[in-house]
């Protein structure tokens, strides 16, 4: 069973991967960051469940990182805001320079 999770962990790790990597929407950027984390935390599950010594290390790795994540999308998305009402774009290229 172990194999199986570890198996679509990485496919969604890696269809996130990608998403950060080429798009160029800041809004598909972020949901891709928050995809690789939902792969991280079904390895951390994955591995607390079935692991060498079964234990709920994993599951509370994961509430940590599911918490982290929330955080860092309401300030991305804040910043995002923020972004789209300087300049009126959300294009990842356009964001180079600190100010105006």
């Amino acid at each position: 069973m172990l194999p199986s999770y570890l198996t679509m962990a990485a496919i969604l790790f890696c269809i996130g991967l990608y998403g950060a990597l080429v798009k160029r929407n800041a809004v598909v950027v972020l949901l891709s960051l928050e995809l690789m984390l939902n792969a991280v935390n079904l390895n951390l599950i994955a591995f607390s469940k079935y692991g060498v010594v079964p234990s709920l290390t994993g599951q509370i790795f994961s509430l940590f990182t599911i918490t982290v994540a929330a955080a860092e999308a309401a300030i991305g998305v804040a910043i995002l805001i923020a972004l789209f009402r300087m300049r009126g774009t959300v294009n990842v290229d356009e964001f180079d320079k600190m100010r105006r």
